[in-house]
This record gives structure tokens, sequence and C-alpha cells, in this order.
């Protein structure tokens, strides 16, 4: 019963993430679809550009719920039911990849750093604060937004590695699973790797 349960836990996580909150909240106001104008990205940022801030805070705060809650609710209960590490593990990468590859829109998602700031959380709240303070770090000297993501993503498995066995248990399938999020965050992110490898990368605060 333990693999039927882990499976469940598994296929509700993506299922959370594949809620294109982007996409939700601006219908929900009576926005354009943000697959249709800007970036065509369907994330925060992208919303933002709508001018309608209440929408972009909206989806911000929702994509990275769907990360943090289905890892969350199977710590509270999976452990009841028999889930372990590895299962766990999977909850939260299952989570991110469905904003990644959302069943319900296409297979056609966003970035994921909001999801993946949630999975964190649902890991360990100082984790989270790690990675959210080696990305204001980055940003704030570099102004690079994109660039700062993609540290923190790379930091977040380190970290982790750190603080195993003394803020929290050690679990190699998190590891892996975080090192996984950070790849695919990375790969989300080429368009913007070669805008800085160019140095036509939009910085924060820039006048266009």
């Amino acid at each position: 019963m333990a693999v039927v349960f882990s499976a469940l836990a598994v296929l509700a996580a993506y299922l959370v993430g594949s809620l294109s909150f982007a996409v939700i909240v601006s219908r929900f106001v009576g926005l354009a679809d943000p697959r249709s104008y800007g970036s065509k990205n369907p994330g925060a940022t992208n919303v933002l550009r709508s001018g309608n801030k209440k929408a972009a805070i909206a989806t911000l705060l929702l994509d990275a719920v769907k990360g943090w809650l289905p890892l969350w609710a199977a710590s509270v209960w999976g452990p009841g039911v028999g889930l372990g590490d590895t299962t766990l593990a999977l909850v939260g990468l299952a989570a991110f990849v469905g904003h990644l590859y959302p069943v319900f829109f296409h297979f056609k998602g966003g970035k994921g750093v909001a999801t993946a700031v949630g999975v964190l959380f649902g890991v360990n709240w100082v984790l989270a604060l790690a990675c959210l303070a080696t990305f204001g770090i980055v940003v704030y000297f570099t102004r690079y937004v994109s660039l700062a993501s993609m540290v923190a993503a790379v930091f977040a498995p380190a970290y982790f590695l750190l603080g195993a066995d003394v803020v929290w248990p050690a679990s190699p399938p998190m590891v892996a699973a975080l090192v996984a999020m950070g790849a695919l965050l990375i790969w989300r992110h080429r368009d913007n790797v070669n805008r800085l490898v160019k140095g036509t990368e939009s910085r924060l605060g820039a006048k266009k």
C-alpha cells in the first residue's frame, strides 16, 4: 500500500503544480493571457507587465504555495501511510515539474522560480531563507534577477548538504531532487543565459 500512496502523492503534487496561476489569476481579473504578451512566460513577472500589481503579487504567492503545500501535506500525513524520504523528494520535484510542464495548460508553463521557493519552504524554512538571501545578495550586486535565481538554485543542494544532520535530517533523495530542480530551472532560463553572455540581459531597475 505504501507504493500506491507514494504514487498518488507524487501524482497529486504534479497536478497541484500544474495549476498555472498566472493564467488563472489573469482570467479571474479580466487580464489578457500572459502567454500572449511580453516574454509569453506564465509567471508573476510577466503578469506584472500588464500593469496590475495585485494580480502579479497574487500569482507570485499562489505559485509559491503550490510548491509548498504538497510537500507540507506529505510531510505531515505521509509517515502515517509509510511515505519515506524518497517520496517526499519526488513530491517536491513533481510540484515543480508541474509548474514547468502543466498538464492543464498544454505543458507550457513558467520558469519555476516562485514554485521552487515554495518547495524549499516545504523542505525547511531555514533552507528557503538561505536561498532567498543568496538571491537578494546577487540581485543587489548585479541587478540581474535571472542570474540571482539560477545562483540560488545551484546553492540550494549545497546548503542542504551543509545543514544535513545539523538543522534537518540528511536525505540523499532530497539532495538529488534539489539538483534536478536547479538543472531544470537553469534550462528554463536558457534564453536569459544567452542574453547574459551577450550582455543584453535587462537589469533590475534599468530604464527601457
